[in-house]
């Protein structure tokens, strides 16, 4: 019986097959990266959508929206005038024209020539007014509130002005325009002589 003798491997079979083994294990590790990197996407895609990066303060916090003003009290229509307030009826708010009288004027007299529809004045309160002053017998004007654009203001009844307007004032209703005729006794005295004034009673305190 004859036995074969084995034949030694040449030098470029053993190198073809390393070629093979090395090509084998670098196939492999790419296999294993491209699972590692399947899983780990496919993974990621099933976790909850991330956030957004944080909005900006402005953006995260929108501003409060102020609370609505209520309106002002002193626009409101309803609300009854201001303590102090002056307010000029459409009655009143022209300048009258004032002529002189007639005859001797021997006692106050006061005459209502546009009704008022406020409280009577009483002695003590403080008045504001617009009034025209002529002379008496002549009716040359003499001065008017009209033209320097301030009503007068003065305690009524309490010796701050003539005579003739501390009696002839109190009783009178605010809103009122009258016309007092001053003797000159009760006024300024025969320098000035007799006067006529027209008063329009603003408003009493």
């Amino acid at each position: 019986m004859s036995t074969e003798t084995a034949k030694p491997i040449s030098g470029d079979t053993a190198k073809r097959r390393s070629q093979a083994v090395a090509g084998a294990i670098a196939g492999l590790a790419v296999i294993a990266i491209l699972v590692v990197v399947f899983i780990t996407v496919r993974g990621g895609s099933g976790d909850p959508a991330t956030p957004p990066a944080a909005a900006p303060a402005s953006a995260a916090a929108p501003a409060e929206t102020p609370a609505e003003v209520p309106p002002s009290a002193a626009a409101d229509p309803a609300q009854p005038p201001q303590p102090g307030a002056v307010e000029t009826p459409p009655a009143l708010a022209k300048e009258p024209v004032v002529k002189g009288g007639t005859g001797t004027l021997k006692d106050l007299k006061v005459t209502v020539l546009v009704p008022g529809t406020g409280p009577a004045v009483q002695a003590g309160q403080t008045v504001t007014a617009n009034y025209v002053l002529v002379n008496y017998k002549t009716g040359q004007p003499i001065e008017s509130s009209f033209k320097t654009g301030r009503p007068f203001t003065a305690p009524i009844g309490a010796g701050q002005v003539i005579q003739g307007w501390d009696k002839g004032i109190p009783g009178q209703k605010v809103g009122s325009r009258i016309q007092i005729d001053v003797p000159a006794a009760l006024a300024y005295g025969p320098e000035q002589g007799d006067l006529r004034f027209v008063v329009d009673i603003l408003a009493a305190q």
